[in-house]
């Protein structure tokens, strides 16, 4: 079973959302048979590559609300992230353009270490508050990830990956996705937002169910050859 998880590495709820699926994972008996596979959102792709900005005054801007309104909104989803075991700081944080970023979790996927470049992005830009914009900085996260810092740094430069990031962010406008995060199991079924644990269990539990309906249905009373069933 395959769940693809559209995400932004500067999006707050996404990392809660990352928390969650975790949390219903963990719960879920299937768990070893099922592949997660992270694709590329960006919230803002607007954001020039190489402007970073902070986030309060920008985001104010955008919802047309003062900074101390989006101050005291930024404060309560502190204490949220917080409740993930997250320690934010939303409003001393800086925003820029993830491009290359999503092309590092590319990367990373060849190596099979996408997940976890994928939880260190989010971790260096919440949690440390150090860049996720940069060559250099995210040479630096994908060497501690176990990538080669001459590959990371030549793939981020040729942008081999960018391809793969248009095609991502094109399929989750194709699918219906209007937001981040955004679950999908086997193509087939869809949960938007940071949904509580048990929501998205249920989700996997679904498609489960559904993609083996054999291994769900009790075995009829009655006897065949020389077994029985009660």
């Amino acid at each position: 079973m395959k769940v693809e998880i559209w995400s932004d590495v500067v999006c707050p709820w996404c990392y809660i959302g990352k928390r969650r699926f975790e949390t219903a994972l963990s719960r879920f008996e299937h768990a070893d048979a099922v592949e997660v596979v992270w694709r590329s959102f960006q919230l803002d792709p607007s954001v020039a590559e190489g402007d970073v900005h902070p986030t309060l005054p920008a985001l104010a801007r955008k919802y047309g609300r003062s900074e101390d309104e989006m101050r005291e909104q930024m404060t309560s989803l502190d204490a949220l992230a917080l409740r993930e075991g997250l320690h934010y700081d939303l409003a001393n944080g800086v925003s820029g353009n993830t491009l290359l970023a999503h092309q590092l979790i590319h990367l990373a996927a060849e190596h099979g270490t996408q997940d976890a470049m994928k939880e260190r992005l989010l971790h260096a830009h919440f949690e440390e508050r150090t860049s996720v914009f940069e060559l250099d900085a995210l040479v630096q996260l994908g060497t501690e990830v176990g990538l080669d810092a001459d590959e990371v740094r030549a793939a981020l430069t040729d942008r081999r990956y960018l391809a793969a990031v248009r095609e991502d962010i094109a399929t989750a406008q194709a699918l219906g996705a209007t937001g981040v995060p955004f679950f999908v199991v086997d193509r087939t079924y869809g949960a938007a937002g940071a949904q509580d644990p048990s929501v998205l269990l249920q989700l996997l539990e679904r498609a489960w169910a559904d993609a083996h309906p054999l291994a769900t249905v009790p075995p009829a009373a009655g006897c065949e050859g020389d077994s029985c069933a009660v």
